[in-house]
């Protein structure tokens, strides 16, 4: 007996884009919840302990904050320099004013949504711009870390650090920033999962394993 596939297994992530993705993914995770744990430390360690709560937590925050640094400069490299230029295939969609509306009326079932890269236009002008918002979180980080520790690397940031501060109106103004950043990373998230999931309902694709397994499948017509 002969079947005839509906659907062609196709390699859209690369291992090193899978790792960074989940290596972001849980250094966004430890961070926000780190991070609104400094902010307001709502667990307090009795005087006789020498338990340092406070300074568990920061120690937490620092290393996932230089996790998504790295992961961000990595990320950067990659989508400019990777062999792979499906990430870069999906700017010609932006440029297209009939990509945008398919992706929208795709949105609103009314047709299936055709991507000349892994992207569609409103997916890609969202990830630039969180990419963008995780570097200057990173910036804003390490300006907050070079205030505290001042050897090391942070001696090494400081002249750094003290202009952006000084660009930023003082250094409340760059700890609001970082904050108000924060915000951002946690309502890309929640629509992020969302539109994951629902993308492979609507579709009928491997959209959230993909990010996992490196492939997805696609119908034969939005093969690309």
């Amino acid at each position: 007996m002969k079947h005839n596939a509906t659907h062609i297994r196709t390699k859209i992530f690369s291992p090193a884009i899978r790792i960074f993705h989940w290596l972001r993914a849980l250094s966004i995770l430890v961070l926000v919840v780190t991070g609104f744990y400094i902010a307001w430390p709502f667990l307090v360690a009795p005087q006789s302990s020498d338990i340092l709560v406070q300074g568990w937590v920061r120690f937490g925050h620092v290393i996932c904050g230089f996790i998504l640094t790295a992961v961000t400069l990595a990320r950067f490299y990659l989508y400019f320099f990777s062999r792979s230029d499906i990430e870069r295939r999906s700017f010609r969609d932006v440029k297209s004013l009939n990509s945008w509306i398919i992706q929208l009326k795709s949105y609103i079932w009314m047709g299936h949504l055709h991507k000349a890269g892994v992207y569609g236009p409103l997916q890609y002008v969202t990830y630039v711009a969180i990419s963008l918002v995780a570097a200057v979180i990173c910036i804003t980080g390490l300006v907050l870390y070079a205030n505290v520790y001042h050897e090391g690397l942070g001696g090494m940031l400081w002249d750094s650090a003290a202009w952006v501060t000084t660009q930023l109106g003082g250094l409340a103004q760059v700890r609001l920033w970082h904050h108000y950043l924060t915000w951002a990373f946690v309502i890309f998230v929640v629509i992020h999962v969302y539109m994951a999931v629902w993308s492979g309902i609507r579709f009928k694709h491997n959209s959230v394993d993909s990010i996992v397994s490196g492939y997805d499948y696609l119908k034969p017509d939005s093969h690309h």
